[in-house]
């Protein structure tokens, strides 16, 4: 705690817990406890679009993996996509696509799992306010132990998926300019099919689970809940799709902005702002502008935006999900997790069709095309639309790099979450863990990735403390945006 001038004190949670990365909240209240500012803060910074510039090309499908050990395959594929442009290959060999989406529904599969298992489920199991040294998936594996089991379960199944694919679970080798680079053997394919029944089974139990948790907690649909535009990607029919596909946009009453946009002009659809507090972007749709153009990815956006989904028990959750609005959509914020169990249950369903389909283990892996001076791979990425965007020289080398990260995407939505919450259940009141946690909670919704999302367009504050080994700050300079730089002793 932190006290400023004006009669007023900040409150920080540092780090907020129980996410990727590393972010604070901090809160700004008078002397009666009234919140006069909340924020969510991005404090580290990655810097992938600057040092990327200079690799050759065919390196960045497996360099951007480092960007995250939860969701590297996302940043492998949506690089690979990329690539492949850049490498003139529009179309993949039937193997090589069903590969690349096989590994993909292993992701997502294994990071929803991860988020609402190990992460989410503390808060809904225990409460919002429980017992702090309880609410962690330890005190789940010893008060909910099928719940929790199934959790690791369902996850490591999804790394299973992935090392099949990549060799190993985090980090692997995949994706190549134009394709894969490993069939998948009979041996690897039967393994994989042994549990894909159990697989399935739990991950219905777990859409059963959110969806009854959802509809018994009514004082929780309006917990951070916001009225927001939506993004995501949508196959030819309208239906859910995490691999490839066409970009749709939709205002909170369901209107198009956009329908089956082409990708690869993200550039005329979304603008990209920068604030002097965070190290995250504010992405907005041009066409609405930047003051109401913020829009919301991720399962939330997906399960709202897609007509269906291409498999038959997520598709009969998502009918439900969407009765529970009426057929309008669910602006519940903490509907996240509902939505993220249902794209769960369809990867599951999906791997087991892969699985089963005779092209999985053919060994015509590469197609071969004349070389473009640019590439932009857009995927579905477990927490939302993820964009990768590369310009390259005659040498073959990265001359320019765009990411925009789902979480980015996200970005003000969360800050909006936060304020809401504060403003609702923190304001007047008299501050403990337990309140502070619902800050965390509507944060954890959107299941960020923050080290993903540091990134910056080359303006970047900066702070550097001169701090005594008793916390004493004795010095502190600083460079704002426009590159001005204060001392102070």
């Amino acid at each position: 705690m932190e006290h400023t001038a004006s009669n007023t004190r900040r409150i920080a949670i540092d780090p907020v817990s129980r996410v990727e990365g590393h972010g604070k909240i901090t809160l700004l209240l008078d002397a009666d406890n009234h919140v006069q500012e909340a924020r969510l803060h991005i404090v580290e910074f990655r810097g992938f679009e600057k040092f990327i510039q200079g690799r050759p090309y065919t390196e960045v499908p497996y360099f951007v993996q480092r960007l995250c050990g939860i969701c590297p395959v996302s940043h492998h594929l949506a690089a690979a996509k990329a690539v492949d442009q850049i490498v003139g290959v529009d179309e993949l060999t039937p193997t090589a696509t069903k590969l690349r989406r096989l590994i993909h529904f292993g992701q997502v599969l294994q990071s929803h799992a991860l988020h609402f298992f190990h992460l989410s489920s503390p808060d809904f199991l225990f409460g919002f306010g429980s017992n702090l040294a309880h609410r962690n998936i330890v005190g789940v594996l010893e008060d909910y132990p099928d719940i929790g089991l199934k959790g690791v379960k369902l996850r490591k199944y999804g790394q299973q998926v992935i090392a099949a694919i990549a060799g190993k679970r985090i980090h692997g080798a995949a994706a190549i300019p134009g394709g894969m680079n490993k069939a998948l053997s009979d041996d690897e394919r039967k393994a994989l099919l042994v549990d894909i029944a159990d697989i399935i089974r739990w991950s219905q139990d777990a859409v059963t689970l959110n969806e009854t948790i959802h509809l018994q907690h009514p004082e929780n649909h309006a917990f951070a809940t916001l009225s927001t535009n939506y993004l995501g990607m949508v196959g030819a029919q309208g239906e859910l799709e995490l691999y490839h596909g066409g970009l749709r946009a939709r205002r909170a009453d369901g209107s198009d902005i956009f329908d089956q946009f082409d990708y690869r002009d993200y550039g005329s659809a979304i603008r990209e702002e920068v604030r002097n507090w965070s190290y995250m972007k504010f992405p907005y749709l041009t066409a609405i502008g930047k003051d109401n153009g913020w829009y919301r990815v991720g399962p939330l956006a997906r399960v709202n935006l897609c007509d269906s989904i291409p498999t038959p028990l997520a598709e009969a959750a998502r009918v439900r999900f969407r009765a529970f609005a009426d057929g309008a959509y669910v602006h519940d914020t903490l509907a996240f997790h509902w939505a993220r169990m249902i794209e769960m249950l369809h990867c599951a369903e999906a791997i087991q069709e892969l699985l089963n389909d005779p092209d999985i283990t053919g060994t015509d892996l590469v197609v071969t095309g004349e070389k473009r001076a640019q590439g932009i791979g857009v995927i579905e990425a477990p927490r939302g639309t993820l964009f990768h965007h590369y310009q390259v020289n005659e040498q073959g080398l990265i001359e320019k790099a765009n990411l925009i990260v789902s979480t980015t995407s996200n970005n003000h939505a969360m800050n909006e979450s936060v304020r809401s919450v504060a403003n609702h259940y923190l304001d007047g009141q008299e501050i403990t863990e337990g309140l502070l946690n619902h800050l965390e909670v509507a944060v954890r919704a959107y299941d960020p990735c923050l080290s993903c999302a540091t990134h910056a367009l080359g303006k970047m504050p900066l702070q550097v403390d001169l701090v005594s080994v008793t916390g004493e700050v004795l010095s502190r300079a600083s460079k704002s945006m426009d590159g001005v730089v204060e001392c102070a002793l």
